[in-house]
């Protein structure tokens, strides 16, 4: 069982351009369980165009992209594509190099902090991966007819297979780091909760569904754990009642939402799943400006004892929690974000020191 008592963690993206600044930060203030950094002021580092490369027919001009199906060469592309997912199914481990990789040119925060792990600047518990969810990416990535590849199967097919694989990639890259222990692969799906809305119009709870849980698969059966990130609110049904090890969720913002999940929280947590508390705001600067820990804390106290009261010990629900922020501070000026940074740590600090005994259970 997966109990990480309180641990800070991060959610990925930073207001830097620099990958090595950025994990300096990072080091700084979740040494325990340090990710690679996410930059979206880098053009190519957005949270939809990050893990795209090895798409077929995957076309680009100055900052846009889509998919061109109806390219001369597409249907060649596509048959490649399934003959290299084919063989690296039956593959005992990916290679370093191959379609199902991180680019350099679109995920250089790996390779940051793979350097930082081998040069022993980081001696971590375990190590912080990410992989945004089908979903929210089928929904954002058009063909060149405008349309949102998601609701193309084919298309579909070949994306959840693309970030499954890229998602064990980075299981297997990073099982030599941490102190034995699994590293955590988050699926940032804010999509997963908002099937319902009118941007998602077509798209049903059962396809949510299956698309994450082949993402979810593909990790743990690397030997990684699961976790689903999701800053947005709607129908929390899907992702309670998947086999995901985590869920990362706002709870400055939507802890009120998610509590009204009773039935599926409660089995969520009786086997054994943990909750990444996103307590610390990002959304609003001016919430993150004005939030304290000390508030912050009171705050999480009162949350976690609602939690007590569907018929949890105290002890289980601080061992299975993960103290985060909302969501990531790429949007956030640089003085925000290490706020957001400095909060999360000392929060999770204050806690773990306010709740010794209940660790000790």
């Amino acid at each position: 069982m997966f109990r990480p008592q309180c641990l800070p963690l991060l959610i990925g993206s930073l207001p830097l351009t620099d990958h090595h600044a950025a994990m300096r930060l990072i080091a700084a203030y979740t040494p325990e369980i340090p990710l690679w950094p996410q930059l979206p002021k880098n053009p190519k580092e957005g949270m939809i165009r990050q893990f795209l490369c090895g798409f077929p027919g995957l076309v680009e001009a100055g900052n846009r992209y889509w998919i061109d199906t109806g390219d001369t060469g597409f249907a060649a592309e596509m048959a490649l594509f399934y003959e290299e997912y084919l063989k690296a199914e039956s593959t005992f481990r990916l290679p370093r190099r191959s379609r199902f990789s991180l680019h350099h040119e679109t995920a250089q925060g790996f390779y940051a902090l793979e350097k930082a792990l081998q040069s022993a600047e980081l001696q971590p518990l375990m190590v912080k991966g990410q992989i945004t969810g089908p979903v929210t990416t089928g929904i954002g990535v058009k063909d060149q007819s405008g349309a949102a590849i998601f609701y193309n199967d084919d298309l579909r097919d070949i994306l959840i297979k693309l970030l499954s694989l890229k998602a064990r990639w980075q299981v297997e890259q990073l099982q030599q780091y941490g102190d034995r222990a699994a590293p955590i692969i988050f699926i940032d799906e804010p999509g997963m909760v908002s099937f319902s809305s009118t941007a998602f119009a077509g798209v049903s709870r059962e396809m949510v569904s299956v698309s994450v849980a082949e993402v979810i698969a593909a990790i743990r059966q690397a030997g990684g754990l699961a976790g689903i990130h999701i800053c947005a609110n709607g129908d929390w049904g899907p992702a309670l009642e998947s086999d995901a090890d985590i869920i990362s969720f706002d709870a400055y913002s939507y802890f009120d939402n998610v509590i009204l999940y009773r039935e599926q929280l409660c089995r969520f947590l009786t086997r054994g799943g943990v909750l990444a508390w996103g307590i610390v705001p990002t959304g609003d600067p001016a919430a993150v400006a004005e939030e304290s820990v000390e508030r912050l804390y009171e705050r999480w106290l009162g949350q976690r004892e609602e939690i007590v009261s569907l018929g949890f010990s105290s002890s289980q629900v601080v061992q299975q929690a993960l103290i985060t922020p909302a969501c990531g501070t790429g949007s956030l000026s640089l003085q925000l974000a290490e706020k957001v940074l400095s909060t999360t740590a000392r929060l999770a600090k204050k806690i773990r020191r306010n709740h010794q005994e209940e660790l000790l259970v």
